[in-house]
C-alpha cells in the first residue's frame, strides 16, 4: 500500500520541499523511522524512509503534507486505483495499517498493476532500489538498510516493497530485470516469500519472449483524420508465451482542432483478453495542408500590407 503512498507524494507535490514534523506522528504506531515534533527533514527523505524502513510515521505526514489530512489523501489514491484499473482496491490511509475492522483492500493483480505503474517513475526506481542511505536532519543523522531482502538474494532485483499486517500477513512486492525482461512478482500471506520471489523469478524469465508489439512511428489506420496521418509515439515491447493471444486495440478521440504532434488516442495491447501495456497515438498534419494554410495567411497578410 505505501507503494501507492509513495506514487501519490511523488505526482502531486516537490519532493524537495521541507516538512516539519508535527503533532501527527504521534498517531503512528508500528514500524518507524522515529521522527520527532519539531524535525525537518525533505519529503524526499520520509519517502526513502517509508519505502526502505516501511515508516508508518513517515506515512503519516507524507499524507498531511501532500493533501491536508489523511482523508484527502486517501481520495487521491483511490482515484489514481481507479485511472489504473485496480478495480478491485480501496485505500483508507497511507500506512496500509489496519484500523479495527476497517483495512486497506487490494488483490495480486492490482498490486502488480500498481507497481508496474510506479517502476515507470525514475524517483520511484532510484529510491527502491537503493539497499543502504544516510539521512541527516536538524535532529539526527539516520542510517537506514532496505528491508527487502531480495536485494542481495538477487542480482536481477530492481526493487520492491515489504509489508506486514495482522490481518494480511506477509506481503512482498518485488521487480526484477534479465535480458532485457522486466518482471512483477507479487505474493500475499507467504512466509518464505523472499526465496518464492527468487524461484518464481527464474522460472518465469525462462517461459516469455520478448517481443516489440508496436513500432515507434507505426502508422495507425483512421476515419476521423482522414487529411492527416496517426502514428504510435513509442516502441512497446512485451513478455509473451508461444501459446497467448496477443490482441491491439485503438481508441482515437475525434477532436475538432488539433496541431501536430498532438495526443489523439491509445493503443492498447492485450494478451489472452488482459490489457499488459498502452502507448500514446499521436497525430501528424498533412505538409500539404501545412502549406496550404501558409499560404491563405501569407495572402491574407500581403492583402493587409497592399491595403495600408
Amino acid at each position: 500500500m505505501k507503494i501507492m503512498t509513495a506514487i501519490i507524494a511523488m505526482e502531486y507535490a516537490d519532493v524537495n520541499k521541507e516538512v516539519t514534523v508535527d503533532e501527527t506522528v504521534l498517531k503512528s504506531y508500528g514500524s518507524g523511522i522515529y521522527i520527532e515534533i519539531g524535525e525537518k527533514i525533505s519529503l524526499k527523505n520520509l519517502l526513502y524512509g517509508l519505502m526502505l524502513r516501511s515508516g508508518n510515521d513517515a506515512a503519516m505526514m507524507i499524507a498531511t503534507f501532500v493533501a491536508g489530512d489523511m482523508e484527502n489523501f486517501a481520495d487521491l489514491m483511490n482515484d489514481k486505483a481507479k485511472s489504473l484499473g485496480m478495480n478491485n482496491t480501496h485505500f483508507i490511509n497511507s500506512s496500509g495499517l489496519e484500523d479495527g475492522d476497517e483495512g486497506n483492500m487490494s488483490t495480486s493483480y492490482d498490486m502488480d498493476l500498481l507497481m508496474c505503474y510506479a517502476m515507470d517513475n525514475e524517483l520511484f526506481r532510484e529510491i527502491v532500489s537503493i539497499e543502504n542511505i544516510t539521512v541527516k536532519t536538524n535532529y539526527k543523522t539516520y542510517v537506514w538498510h532496505n528491508k527487502n531482502k531480495l536485494l542481495d538474494m538477487y542480482k536481477y532485483t530492481t526493487g520492491g516493497k515489504t509489508g506486514f499486517t495482522e490481518k494480511a500477513r506477509r506481503t512482498l512486492v518485488t521487480s526484477a530485470s534479465k535480458d532485457g525482461k522486466n518482471l512483477v512478482v507479487v505474493t500475499l500471506n507467504d512466509g518464505n516469500d523472499f526465496v518464492d520471489h527468487k524461484n518464481l523469478y527464474e522460472e518465469n524469465f525462462k517461459k516469455y519472449d520478448k517481443e516489440l508489439i508496436l513500432e515507434k512511428n507505426e502508422l495507425v489506420e483512421n476515419d476521423n483524420y482522414y487529411k492527416h496521418s496517426l502514428y504510435i509515439s513509442n516502441d512497446v515491447y512485451i513478455l509473451k508465451k508461444n501459446s497467448e493471444e496477443v490482441k491491439i486495440e485503438y481508441d482515437i478521440n475525434k477532436l475538432d482542432k488539433v496541431l501536430d504532434g498532438d495526443v489523439v488516442g491509445k493503443a492498447k495491447v492485450l494478451v489472452n483478453g488482459k490489457l499488459v501495456s498502452s502507448v500514446d497515438i499521436k497525430i501528424a498534419i498533412n505538409e500539404q495542408q501545412k502549406e496550404k494554410k501558409v499560404s491563405f495567411f501569407k495572402k491574407l497578410w500581403d492583402f493587409l500590407i497592399f491595403w495600408k
